[in-house]
């Protein structure tokens, strides 16, 4: 006999439980020699059928450099950030080890600040702010950067709908 299971109201939502919403792997923009290759990547603007010289000279040549001693270590022994629908949480990609932590509503604003050599990587770094204005955790080197900010903030102000629905409810009863 099948058990009944009770339908949630939204879907992927549960009371009292953290869900992944999306799991991000810095680019190796994140790093000093993965924004070299950026900035070298970029460095003479002349186009040719669109195509930046500089892109047609270094990039081929010298992508095993990035692959091998950037790419690589990172996915093995980097970070990764993970988004829930209550915190933001930076974790080790070795070991499983959670490093820093933030909840959502703790989340006032989010800045993106491209360095140079990540616009290449079409990257960028996301400083999450408090209501004190205080950087209180700092996403190195995000692919497409406007869209995970965009997410996180989409997850931030679920989160306080949510609680200010829940607080609502709570107070009739």
């Amino acid at each position: 006999m099948a058990t009944a299971v009770k339908p949630q109201a939204i879907s992927g939502v549960s009371a009292g439980v953290e869900n992944t919403i999306e799991t991000v792997y810095p680019s190796v923009a994140a790093t000093g020699l993965g924004r070299f290759f950026g900035r070298l990547y970029n460095s003479i603007p002349l186009k040719i059928n669109g195509i930046k010289l500089s892109q047609i000279l270094f990039c081929l040549p010298t992508a095993p450099i990035p692959v091998l001693f950037l790419y690589l270590p990172m996915k093995v022994g980097g970070n990764r950030y993970t988004l829930t629908n209550r915190s933001i949480q930076i974790w080790s990609a070795l070991g499983g080890r959670m490093d820093q932590q933030m909840a959502l509503t703790d989340i006032a604003e989010i800045e993106i600040q491209v360095q140079p050599g990540q616009e290449f990587f079409n990257a960028g770094d996301l400083a999450l702010t408090n209501a004190r204005g205080d950087v209180v955790m700092q996403l190195e080197g995000v692919p497409y950067p406007h869209r995970f900010r965009q997410i996180i903030l989409d997850a931030r102000n679920a989160r306080v709908q949510s609680d200010e629905s829940l607080a609502a409810i709570q107070a009739r009863g």
